[in-house]
């Protein structure tokens, strides 16, 4: 999926280039909230995990969760590209920290903060 992505000009940094592959979410989470980089994941769940959370949180973390099951990288970049004007647009208007899903037609929608749960854009 970075391939494609870097292929349509976007910047993209791989998580194990720069954490380890065992690190727990509170740490890469803290990493990149530091570096001030963009969450990809398909892992919806951190939301529910108080120390995951509080990294999300302290760091300013700016989350999208793809929520597409039963896809491959092509595919699932292909659906991050179909958003990816609708992402800017959120990125530019939300300093985070923030989870926002990308449903497989291209609709985000915020995860997190819950009294913020909405249609973020169709």
């Amino acid at each position: 999926m970075a391939t494609a992505l870097r292929q349509a000009g976007l910047l993209v940094e791989v998580h194990d280039d720069h954490f380890q592959q065992d690190a727990t979410d509170e740490e890469w989470l803290t990493g990149v909230g530091q570096r001030g980089w963009v969450v990809l994941t398909k892992d919806e769940k951190i939301r529910y995990h108080a120390q995951e959370l509080r990294a999300l949180v302290s760091r300013g973390v700016r989350a999208f969760v793809l929520t597409a099951r039963n896809v491959n990288a092509d595919e699932m970049a292909s659906i991050v590209l179909g958003a990816r004007t609708k992402i800017e647009r959120f990125l530019a208007k939300h300093a985070g920290p923030f989870m926002v899903t990308i449903s497989r037609g291209g609709t985000l929608a915020v995860l997190w903060p819950e009294s913020g749960r909405k249609k973020a854009s169709r």
